[in-house]
Order: C-alpha cells, then sequence, then structure tokens
C-alpha cells in the first residue's frame, strides 16, 4: 500500500517527473492526461511550463526542440486517444437504460454544445484541467465531424504545448533563479487555472442552456 501511495505521489509531483523520470515519463503523463478520462488528476499545465523552464536552466538535460516536438505529439495523440474512447462508448450509451446518474438527454445537450463551440473548446479547453481531459471523449461521444476534429486538435495542441513549454524555456533563461520558486509557480498554475475551468463552465453551461431555450422558443413560434 505504501508502494502505492509513494507512486501517485510521484505522479503528482511535477518536479520529480521531470528529473527522475525523465522525457519518457513527461510524455507519458502528458499522453495519458489528455487521453484517459480517469487520470484528469494527472499534472498538465505546470507540467509543460516547468519542463521548459528546467530545460533552460540546466536542470533537464535535453534539447528543448526534442522536449517540445515529443509532447506536442503526446497531447495530439492523448485527444485521439480520447476520441476513440469517446465512440466506444457512445456506442454503449445508445443502448442504455435510463436511470438517475444517466439520462439521454446529457447526449443531446453535449452534441448541441459541440455543433456550436466544439472548434473553439479543442483549442481553449487545452488550458482547463480536467475539461482538457474530457473534452475529446465527448466529441467521440457524440460523433463530432472527425476531419475538423483533427484540425483543431493540431491547432489546440500547437498552441498549448508551444506558449507552456517554450514559455517556460524563455522565461528560465531570462531569469535563470525562477526554478528556486517552483511551489509558488506550481500554486499560482492551480489558482488561476481552478479560477478559470469553475468560470469557463458556468458560462459554457449558460449558453447552452440559452440556446436551447432559443431553439424551443423558434419551434413553437412556427408551430
Amino acid at each position: 500500500m505504501d508502494g502505492i501511495i509513494e507512486f501517485f505521489k510521484t505522479m503528482l509531483d511535477s518536479e520529480s517527473i521531470i528529473t527522475n523520470g525523465g522525457i519518457a515519463l513527461v510524455v507519458l503523463i502528458v499522453f495519458l492526461e489528455t487521453g484517459v478520462f480517469f487520470m484528469f488528476f494527472l499534472p498538465g499545465d505546470y507540467l509543460l511550463f516547468l519542463a521548459g523552464l528546467f530545460c533552460a536552466t540546466g536542470l533537464f538535460a535535453v534539447s528543448i526542440f526534442w522536449l517540445t516536438i515529443l509532447i506536442f505529439v503526446a497531447a495530439v495523440m492523448g485527444y485521439f486517444l480520447g476520441y476513440a474512447l469517446g465512440i466506444k462508448m457512445g456506442q454503449g450509451l445508445k443502448d442504455r437504460k435510463e436511470s438517475w446518474f444517466f439520462k439521454k438527454k446529457y447526449i443531446d445537450n453535449a452534441e448541441v454544445f459541440f455543433n456550436k463551440w466544439g472548434n473553439k473548446s479543442l483549442v481553449l479547453c487545452r488550458f482547463l484541467p480536467i475539461l482538457r481531459t474530457f473534452i475529446p471523449v465527448i466529441g467521440g461521444i457524440v460523433r463530432y465531424n472527425f476531419g475538423q476534429f483533427v484540425f483543431y486538435n493540431i491547432i489546440g495542441g500547437l498552441v498549448w504545448v508551444g506558449s507552456l513549454v517554450l514559455g517556460g524555456y524563455f522565461l528560465g533563461q531570462r531569469f535563470p533563479n525562477l526554478g528556486n520558486y517552483v511551489e509558488y509557480i506550481i500554486l499560482f498554475f492551480l489558482v488561476v487555472t481552478t479560477f478559470t475551468v469553475i468560470r469557463s463552465w458556468l458560462q459554457m453551461t449558460k449558453k447552452v442552456v440559452v440556446s436551447k431555450l432559443g431553439d424551443k422558443k423558434a419551434e413553437e413560434e412556427k408551430k
């Protein structure tokens, strides 16, 4: 049991992942966090930022070029996995009976959301923990257009990885002592992302509700 607890502690410790696990573990964490829905708790944003920062300060002995490329590939492939898992889950949900926990309207709401904001969400939700992990799965469940998914998956991956990894790298070059304040950097990311997740989720939920009410009113007027 102690070994399992220690393993999960390591998986949540970005500094330990980078300094002890190396590039292979960083890439694996990014792939799992973006592709497997029950791995949403793994570090994301600050892992990328610290990887770039440590690369600049010499604590992470890897080329910034390969670091960026490999993390980008992991982030994109993670979303493809999430999409595939969503398709698999969607097939089962179609035949599932409704219950207190599951209702068919949940899928309908998700489809309405993706039809209106799917493109933006695949890019913007890259910066939102939890939502980042679930958005490709939901896309697969509602069978979101695969061509559009591929395009915005790549764009979102480029923006997310490029801004965080390269941002950490250039700040590390400019301020070499920034690595001494890892705890504050992580705390900053946690506060900002938690606030952003809650705010964004409330806004998206409100938009979906307003949209559905508008569609319902339009249908009533036609009658």
